[in-house]
């Protein structure tokens, strides 16, 4: 089964200038999410989407092949979809798409390798990096704040609350012919793989950069 790691990675960044290039740990943030997926035992080939030659040359080096993304599918308004649709084009068939986002330092390859297990066995046609969040959501309504999730009449124990996840957009595993169908990233049974809450940053802001550079730091994570 032919299992390809994807990881767009443009070169504009209005959030957090140069973004995928920044370094956590001491590597670049494409390094690590490449290194991630060449260390999975599940993935054969590993490709980078990418309209920039920095984060070309940059993925080139750490191992992965490069796919040249059109300037058009690389600003603020293009989605991620149409960045994997258009890197499939250009690979060929494969069986298992494993979508990677750069901008989460802390993917565990055994987490990678147990999704692809997941999605091979049958047990879901898409799974997704999830957190539990057992945690109390509130909108704006017509007569001020409602719960979203919970009855404000009742107040649940936590503990007690209906199982809830939060994707981190780390990983995404999938069937790659329902996605070229669906041409969305869920499609079919979808189900949450659960991952590491505390590792499970994602770079938008400087903030985030400061805390994820902490906790390599402090020794955490493997990749």
């Amino acid at each position: 089964m032919s299992v390809v790691a994807v990881i767009p990675a443009r070169g504009g960044s209005k959030g957090v200038p140069g973004k995928n290039l920044r370094r956590v740990g001491g590597r670049s943030l494409v390094a690590r999410a490449i290194d991630a997926a060449r260390t999975s035992a599940a993935i054969d080939r590993v490709v980078v989407s990418t309209d920039d030659a920095a984060i070309a040359e940059e993925a080139a080096r750490c191992g992965a092949e490069v796919v040249r993304r059109p300037a058009a599918l690389a600003t603020d308004e293009a989605s991620s979809e149409a960045a994997l649709l258009h890197a499939l084009g250009q690979l060929g068939p494969i069986e298992l798409l494993v979508f990677l986002q750069a901008t989460s330092p802390f993917i565990e390859p055994a987490d990678l390798d147990d999704a692809v297990g997941r999605v091979r066995a049958g047990e879901a046609d898409v799974v997704f990096a999830a957190i539990a969040t057992p945690v109390f959501l509130w909108q704006p309504g017509e007569t001020g704040w409602q719960g979203i999730n919970h009855d404000t009449a009742v107040r649940l124990r936590r503990q007690d609350a209906p199982p809830q996840v939060a994707e981190t957009g780390a990983f995404y595993v999938m069937r790659a012919r329902g996605f070229l169908e669906a041409r969305h990233r869920f499609f079919g049974r979808v189900v949450p793989a659960l991952v590491d809450e505390h590792l499970a940053i994602e770079i938008d802001t400087e903030q985030h950069l400061l805390l994820a550079e902490a906790l390599a730091g402090a020794g955490s994570g493997t990749t």
